[in-house]
C-alpha cells in the first residue's frame, strides 16, 4: 500500500521541518510519497524544502489559495491513500502505520478518520477540553450527527485515492471549509470509520488560519452544511446553527481568558 501525503504551505518556515520530520519518521507496512506545494514563500520555505530533495516532492509557485494547493497535490499523487497534513501540523508516530493497517484488514472501508491533539507553537498540548469533546463526538459515525457539527478534524483523515477521484476535487471558492465539505462528500456515499488512537495534532496559535478567523470560518460551515444537508436533515440544519453559536462564544471566552 502506497500512501500519498500532501502538504500545503505558504511562508511557514518556521513550522514546516517539524512537520516534515513528522511524516518521514513513520514506519510500517506502506510505502510513502510525500508531496508540498507551496504557494510561493519567501519566508525561507523554500531553502528548507530544498534540504528534502530526493524525499519530498515539492513545487513552490503562486495558486489560488489552500484547495488549489490540494488539488494540484491531488493531480501529482501516486498513491492508494491520500491523506492530508498542513504545513504547521504533525503526524502522531505510528499514525500511517495505524491507517494501513486498517484499511489492509477493511477493504470496504473507503475513509477514516483518527483523534487529534491540539498543540501551540511549542508543540505543548493545549485545549485538552475540546480534544476530549472531539474524541467523544466521533465515536458514532453517521451524516446526520456530522451535519448538526464538524467533530472531524482535517491532519486526522484518510482516504483511499478511487473514493476521492469519485467526489471530485476540493472546492477552490472555499476559504475555511473546504475540508468540511469533502468529509460531507465522502460521507453521502460511504460510512466515516472512527480509529480510536491519536493520527495528528493540530497547532492552534493566534495568527494560524483557525486562530485568527474562527467566526468566519464557522460561518462558511454553516453554509457548507446547508448546501449540501438536502430536505431530510431541516432538524440537523437547525441543530448546526444552534452548535456553532455555542462554539463561537465558547471561543470568544477563551481569547479573553487568553488560552
Amino acid at each position: 500500500m502506497k500512501i500519498t501525503v500532501i502538504t500545503p504551505s505558504f511562508n511557514q518556515a518556521r513550522f514546516i521541518e517539524r512537520t516534515l520530520e513528522s511524516v518521514h519518521r513513520q514506519r510500517g507496512p506502506f510505502e510513502l510519497e510525500h508531496i508540498v506545494i507551496d504557494g510561493g514563500s519567501t519566508d525561507g520555505t523554500v531553502d528548507i524544502l530544498r534540504r528534502w530533495d530526493g524525499r519530498v516532492r515539492w513545487v513552490s509557485e503562486q495558486d489560488e489559495g489552500q484547495a488549489d494547493a490540494l488539488n494540484k497535490g491531488l493531480a501529482m499523487a501516486g498513491g492508494d491513500v491520500i491523506g492530508w497534513l498542513n504545513s504547521d501540523d504533525l503526524y502522531e508516530e505510528g499514525a500511517l502505520s495505524a491507517v494501513a493497517e486498517v484499511l489492509a484488514d477493511q477493504p470496504d472501508t473507503q475513509w477514516l478518520y483518527g483523534q487529534v491533539r491540539i498543540v501551540d507553537e511549542q508543540d505543548r498540548e493545549i485545549r485538552h477540553w475540546i480534544t476530549r469533546y472531539k474524541n467523544l463526538k466521533m465515536r458514532r459515525w453517521s451524516l446526520g450527527r456530522l451535519l448538526r457539527e464538524n467533530w472531524i478534524s482535517q491532519m486526522g483523515v484518510f482516504w483511499r485515492a478511487s473514493a476521492g477521484r469519485e467526489v471530485g476535487p476540493f472546492r477552490k471558492d472555499l476559504h475555511y471549509c473546504m475540508d468540511y465539505d469533502y468529509w460531507l462528500r465522502l460521507g453521502r456515499r460511504w460510512p466515516g470509520r472512527f480509529v480510536d488512537r491519536y493520527l495528528a495534532a493540530f497547532r492552534w496559535y493566534a495568527a494560524s488560519k483557525s486562530g485568527a478567523g474562527y467566526s468566519r470560518q464557522f460561518a462558511e460551515q454553516y453554509a457548507v452544511a446547508s448546501a449540501g444537508a438536502g430536505g431530510d436533515h431541516r432538524l440537523d440544519l437547525f441543530l448546526h446553527r444552534l452548535n456553532v453559536a455555542k462554539i463561537v462564544a465558547a471561543y470568544r471566552v477563551l481569547n479573553l481568558l487568553g488560552r
